[in-house]
């Protein structure tokens, strides 16, 4: 940054006379490369080599800017020092606000309509288990590797320990194009894991640091909560009110990020979260207006990119590994710790929701990565004057454990996806509208009317739909009427075509491990009703639907008995979207390349035939 009121070299050159050696030697002597928008282009840069050079090597990108980061570090470029790293706080703070923001957009009540029970006991897991694995360990076994080492620092950094990281989480899953239980697991629970963090530091800082009582402590507990809630929800409340009177489709985007700048600020104002804030943001902007949060997604899409380079290789030059070595034995016994708290709490909480093997065996291993949350944690601990004596020991165990798990978190998640076979699994296919909130197991009826009225239910509950209800119904009716929708072995499937031009199929699966009684021409009980919503444009992709979901339960034995007994949705969601049901949900553009078609309306799959 030049400090001198003009340059000698152009005003001699202007003039025509002679440069003045003097002037030019002050003009050199003045020049100074600490200015803060260098500084961020030099991070960029640097972040984005680091991370392709890290995806060449199979690693996620996001390894690869904190690894940069922490070289950045080391090399003490001039404006990138330690000391120096204030200035961009105000960037980090709105990448952080944008990441929570995300995340409780996430929590779309209706989409999460099977969810509620491993959510409620992850959550309960989080709160209890994985605190008390950390603090038992630091306070019993971390007081016999270092004195420095008590009740209130370990207390501290249990509730630390619960922190995930909800930005690295989500750009792994990006990363990977997953999708599946596991994914979708991870996306719900990110947020509210740094929600019970935030609540339990609260509760565990206020009672070891002012001596304030379990009561008091609970209740500074609920005015967190309450107050971050409030300014979240008059944020998205004031925004959503603008998107509907005054700013147009185009600015939806910019009204959610001014929405996401004005709840941190005012949280920050307040004494309150700004992460807590914005999560609540989020929730109260998706579950009024769904659509505005896609909108949002979609605007910020172009430079997401740029912030997470930016923020997490920022965040690995917050990292001081030289703190390491000083404290290597308490750092170590804080990531193992930490690892079996997160592994126990998943494990007991998906086999008490009744989850599959993998996702109990996986869903530990996913939650590794320790991010932006932690880092607040620790900084609120350094500013508290209760915390004097032991803020030293507690910011280097718990940096140097987030800069491990920040490393190798992204990688172990990464690897948690792979083994549940759920990367690369975005893409589109056959049966995609059969998401698991569109799926009970506990389906009953005396009656095939008694059937389609209560799947039609789940229908309109979790589908937009372009007729009403009762129409619908009477359509669906009338068809089976006409000629019976059972098509034998157990499997139903009622529909209707609906006019129009839409280009989505809605659909909604209900199984009965007993089997229901209504009157299929083989004379077995039906166990699965597929009851299916087609637009007129959509008719092609209907028929393909009936083809191959007929043929995959009449002929595939092991698939059939799987999906007619799935213990929950989430059991049914596996069973048809896993690799062994290929032939039945495959993956649309393979279809399309093998079949060299183009046209998304025709996509008959090479060697199946039109029903």
């Amino acid at each position: 940054m030049l400090h001198s009121t003009s340059n000698p070299v152009a005003d001699s050159t202007q003039t025509g006379t002679p440069v003045n050696p003097s002037a030019l030697s002050d003009w050199f002597t003045n020049i100074q490369f600490d200015d803060p928008l260098l500084g961020l282009a030099l991070i960029l840069l640097a972040g984005i080599v680091g991370g392709e050079l890290f995806a060449l090597i199979r690693l996620p990108k996001v390894t690869g800017w904190i690894a940069t980061g922490i070289i950045l570090r080391q090399l003490s470029l001039p404006g990138l020092d330690a000391e120096s790293l204030t200035r961009f706080t105000p960037l980090m703070s709105f990448v952080l606000g944008f990441i929570a923001f995300t995340v409780g957009a996430t929590l779309y009540f209706s989409s999460l309509r099977n969810a509620g029970r491993r959510i409620g006991f992850l959550m309960l897991g989080e709160t209890l288990i994985t605190p008390t694995i950390v603090g038992l360990s630091m306070v019993f076994v971390g007081t016999l590797i270092s004195s420095q080492m008590d009740m209130k620092s370990g207390l501290l950094l249990a509730a630390i320990a619960i922190a995930g990281a909800p930005g690295t989480t989500v750009l792994v899953i990006q990363e990977a194009r997953a999708r599946g239980i596991l994914t979708r697991t991870l996306l719900a629970a990110i947020g509210l894991i740094d929600m019970v963090a935030v609540g339990v530091f609260v509760f565990i800082s206020s009672f070891v640091g002012e001596n304030s009582g379990w009561g008091n402590a609970l209740g500074l507990v609920g005015v967190q909560f309450g107050v971050s809630f409030a300014v979240g929800a008059c944020w998205a409340c004031v925004a959503l009110a603008l998107t509907r009177t005054i700013v147009g489709p185009a600015f939806l985007g910019p009204v959610m990020v001014a929405v996401i700048l004005g709840t941190w600020g005012t949280a920050v104002g307040m004494g309150v979260s700004g992460i807590l804030a914005c999560t609540f943001a989020g929730i109260v902007v998706t579950n009024l207006r769904h659509d505005t949060v896609r909108s949002t997604e979609a605007y910020m899409q172009s430079i997401s990119g740029v912030l997470f380079a930016v923020f997490f290789t920022l965040a690995g030059m917050k990292l001081d590994f030289t703190q390491v070595p000083a404290a290597a034995g308490l750092v170590g016994l804080f990531f193992v710790a930490r690892l079996a708290g997160k592994f126990t709490s998943a494990y007991l909480a998906m086999r008490a929701a009744g989850m599959s093997r993998d996702v109990r065996n996986y869903l530990g291993i996913a939650l590794i990565p320790h991010g932006g949350v932690a880092v607040g944690l620790i900084l609120l601990v350094q500013e508290n004057p209760n915390f004097q004596s032991i803020e030293g020991i507690v910011t280097t165990v718990g940096l140097a454990a987030l800069a491990i798990n920040q490393l190798l978190g992204p990688s172990a998640t990464r690897f948690a996806l792979q083994r549940t076979g759920e990367d690369h699994k975005d893409r589109d296919r056959l049966l995609d509208f059969l998401q698991e909130q569109r799926i009970v197991t506990d389906l009953s009826g005396n009656s095939v009317e008694e059937v389609v009225r209560r799947l039609a239910g789940l229908l309109y509950e979790t589908s937009n739909m372009t007729i009403e209800q009762e129409e619908y119904i009477e359509q669906v009716l009338e068809r089976d009427a006409e000629e019976t929708t059972c098509l034998g072995e157990g499997l139903m499937i009622p529909h209707a075509i609906l006019p129009g031009d839409d280009k989505q199929i809605r659909g909604v699966l209900g199984i009965s491990s007993a089997g229901l009684d209504l009157g299929a021409p083989d004379h077995r009980p039906v166990h699965a009703v597929l009851l299916l919503a087609t637009p007129e444009s959509q008719r092609n992709l209907h028929l393909e639907i009936l083809a191959a979901f007929a043929t995959a339960i009449t002929r595939d034995l092991n698939l059939r008995e799987q999906l007619y007994h799935a213990r929950n949705p989430a059991r049914a969601y596996e069973v048809l979207h896993a690799e062994d049901a290929e032939d039945m949900n495959y993956f649309l553009e393979d279809a399309f390349e093998r079949a060299g078609m183009l046209e998304t309306t025709k996509p008959t799959k090479p060697g199946k035939k039109k029903a």
